[in-house]
């Protein structure tokens, strides 16, 4: 149940906050008052968008905060599924919006706008003025009858969806087969040509790498040579100013003193460790100097085998495990090609299988969609006798697609006769706006039942209704708010009569400013908002009198009848 609400610079809203209570709450007010503004609010909680104009002037962010009191077991088990807990029994959902984005939580935790959608969904339901016309398309009638049935439904529709993205892949696969000749053997010679080219170059998986080492040497050996020589020089003992030359002499002078001092001794240690280091590098300097030489067949094959891996690279891959990579993918095409009559046998005896199992199991599911049609038929045939159709056919048609989908093959249409001796047609060729209303009114009462979610929500469902068929919509709405929470927004006295709470939501300006308010009303104040729904501008004795008869009628009417 939707306990409390909240909403902060929305449009004409600067910051309001509503206590809901359980049953039927009703919500009045004058056009433009703000009514709107208030359902539109909730419906960012269900994921609507909003324009930046939306946001209150001189406002930096909009808030919409709804709390919720979960009782339902059948709710808690969905919210869990979806990784929400209940604290103490209730959920919070809020959603910032701010310039160009927005900011959604549940229980004050980060959230995408597709998790609060999912979590708002198991919460509650808002039929819109204009979502009634939604009945007139198959697509929407289909997913009513399935959301009646879906404890069956459900699985066999997972099991067509399946066997849909099998068919559909062997269908492909088929289409891709189904080339002519001539294409194939263009297609093997140059599979053909390519596996040539990586296979003579007898590729070693590393040897790109070995190959760039070797040739920086061989390309630099000059250079490195002549740098070798000038390191000999500067730190051997045969130019006469090399540093061995002269670490030697500093051996011999400090041998001459170090018998006198126990620390001199110690620094002839380091000189002497120091000498030998320097002839043990000078030994391998020389040897590493007399073994190089700059072999010119040598370099121009290296050069030659990384043109070649490049080249390879620049066609297959960007290493040689790409290219090897390539080279067995490419393998395996060929192998394809050359089965070619047999993969297409293969493809068309899958393609026969999985479409008989698509077929099986959209024929299940349309068996049971059959045996729901009949059962839902007679709930739609009870809640329009309720809403006063009085002399009322209906009846779910069925027909096969030419194709199958991966919601099986039915096409079905609602059928329905208002008058006597008329026979049943579509909807859309028989039924008015405010038929079309009062039919949805109908279903959504059915599906809640089933779905067991607590809170409805109702915009203008009156929409083209009068007389006796308003009294009879009031009646339904005080039917449903015994089992649920329902929140309607209405311009009826005679719904507005029935409410378990009243609201009224009205327009006043504020300073310079114009906002929307919300307040409950009780006594004298609802009944004094029914005669201005009863009679207008002018509020006379009589019409109040009116007004207030019909608050005790309905009053008694839940009391007695409604129990």
């Amino acid at each position: 149940m939707l306990l409390h609400l909240h909403v902060k610079n929305l449009a004409l809203i600067e910051d309001i906050e509503v206590e809901f209570g359980p049953g039927l709450n009703i919500l009045t007010g004058e056009t433009g008052a703000g009514k709107s503004i208030l359902l539109g609010s909730m419906q960012l909680i269900l994921g609507g968008r909003i324009a930046k104009d939306m946001i209150r002037a001189g406002a930096s962010y909009a808030l919409v905060e709804l709390l919720f009191q979960v009782e339902n077991k059948t709710a808690r088990e969905a919210l869990e599924a979806l990784g929400i807990y209940p604290e103490d029994g209730q959920v919070l959902l809020s959603r910032k919006i701010l310039n160009g984005r927005s900011i959604s939580k549940i229980n004050g935790e980060t959230c995408t706008v597709g998790q609060m959608k999912a979590a708002a969904s198991c919460l509650l339901d808002i039929h819109g003025q204009h979502e009634h016309q939604s009945l007139l398309y198959a697509d929407k009638q289909l997913e009513i009858l399935d959301a009646y049935g879906k404890e069956k439904i459900d699985p066999v529709k997972e099991k067509v969806k399946e066997a849909y993205s099998s068919y559909r892949k062997c269908v492909k696969t088929l289409k891709d087969l189904d080339i002519d000749e001539e294409q194939r053997n263009r297609e093997k010679a140059f599979l053909e040509f390519e596996l040539g080219e990586i296979e003579s170059a007898r590729l070693m998986p590393g040897e790109d790498e070995e190959l760039e080492k070797q040739y920086r040497k061989l390309s630099n050996g000059r250079l490195i040579l002549e740098t070798l020589q000038t390191v000999r020089s500067l730190t051997g003992y045969d130019s006469g100013q090399g540093a061995g030359e002269s670490v030697g002499t500093a051996v011999k002078e400090l041998s001459r003193v170090a018998e006198y001092d126990q620390q001199l001794e110690t620094m002839e240690n380091s000189i002497q460790e120091i000498d030998s280091l320097l002839n043990d590098f000078n030994r391998e300097l020389s040897s590493y100097v007399e073994e190089m030489t700059f072999d010119d067949e040598a370099f121009y094959e290296t050069e030659k085998r990384l043109d070649l891996l490049n080249g390879l690279k620049a066609k297959y891959g960007r290493t040689i495990e790409d290219i090897l990579a390539y080279q067995k993918k490419q393998q395996k095409k060929l192998e394809d090609l050359e089965k070619f009559e047999e993969r297409f046998h293969e493809a068309r005896q899958n393609l026969e299988k999985t479409r008989k199992e698509l077929e099986k199991y959209s024929y299940d599911l349309s068996e049971i969609r059959k045996e729901y049609s009949s059962a839902l038929s007679e709930k739609i045939l009870e809640g329009l006798r309720d809403l006063n159709f009085l002399d009322v056919k209906f009846r779910i048609s069925f027909q096969k697609k030419k194709e199958f989908t991966d919601n099986g093959y039915d096409d079905i249409e609602y059928e329905i006769s208002t008058n006597p001796g008329e026979d049943v047609k579509p909807l859309g060729k028989i039924v008015s706006g405010g038929e079309l209303s009062r039919i949805m009114l109908a279903l959504k009462a059915i599906l809640a039942d089933r779905d067991q979610i607590e809170t409805l929500i109702f915009d203008e469902i009156d929409t083209g209704i009068s007389g006796r068929t308003a009294q009879k919509v009031s009646e339904k709405m005080a039917v449903i708010g015994k089992s649920h929470q329902v929140l309607c927004i209405t311009h009826l006295p005679q719904i507005a009569a029935m409410a378990d709470t009243h609201f009224e939501i009205e327009k006043h300006q504020k300073g310079m400013e114009t906002i929307t308010e919300i307040h409950p009303l009780e006594g004298e104040d609802s009944v004094r908002e029914l005669a201005r729904l009863l009679g207008g501008a002018e509020i006379t004795e009589a019409v109040f009198q009116n007004a207030k008869e019909m608050k005790e009628l309905a009053q008694v009417h839940k009391n007695t009848r409604l129990k």
